[in-house]
Formats: structure tokens, sequence, C-alpha cells
């Protein structure tokens, strides 16, 4: 079992961010860097899937605040006094984690939305 439930909710997080994000940003991203070929244009048959990936992405940054975040917390659930989850700095660390990757998730699932801006 995962001892770090937060940190693992916030990279599962991420990744389904990074999903929702494929079928719009991922063909620019690709092109951008130089990649071409007919089979970029399968990514956006990933499409239909993105609202699955976007209530993902809400489960789990969810999960993840409440787990940060609740009163009495310590950000993995079963920490005991004298673990380095217990320690401020960990929790600060943990927190400003999640608040990065947060935003950077919001960037990703709000991507159809600005991207037309700088093409």
């Amino acid at each position: 079992m995962l001892k770090n439930k937060s940190l693992w909710s916030i990279l599962a997080g991420l990744g389904a961010a990074i999903g929702a994000s494929l079928c719009c940003a991922g063909p620019l991203i690709l092109l951008s860097v130089g990649v071409s070929g007919a089979w970029i244009a399968n990514l956006a048959s990933l499409e239909p899937y993105r609202p699955l990936f976007v209530a993902t992405v809400i489960v789990l940054f969810g999960w993840a605040g409440w787990q940060l975040f609740k009163p009495g917390s310590t950000g993995s659930g079963d920490c005991k006094p004298g673990e380095a989850c217990a320690i401020p700095e960990t929790q600060r660390n943990r927190k400003i984690l999640f608040v990065v990757s947060l935003i950077a998730a919001i960037g990703f699932v709000a991507s159809p939305y600005w991207i037309p801006l700088f093409v």
C-alpha cells in the first residue's frame, strides 16, 4: 500500500489532466517541436473521453486537497509522530506541490480555450 496517498493522487491527477489535453494541446505541441505525420490527427479521437479525464482530475485533486488541508491532517493518512510526514517543512512542501500541480492541471484542462489565442 502506498504510504503517501496525497502524493499519489496529485501525480494521478496530473496524468489525467495531460490526458484531457491530448486531443487539443497534443498536436500543437508535437508540431511545434517538429514532429509531424498524419497520425497526429488521431489524437483528436480522444475528444469523446475528455469529460472522463476532467472528472478524474476533479476527483483526484479534490481527494488530495482534502487529505492535505483537513484539520489535523498529516497528508498521508496514517502518519505517526516522528515520521517524515509529520515534519512541518514536509507538510509545507506537499502543500506547495499540490498548489503548483493544481495550477498546471487547470492549464492542461483549459487548453482548448487558451490555445486558439496563440495559434
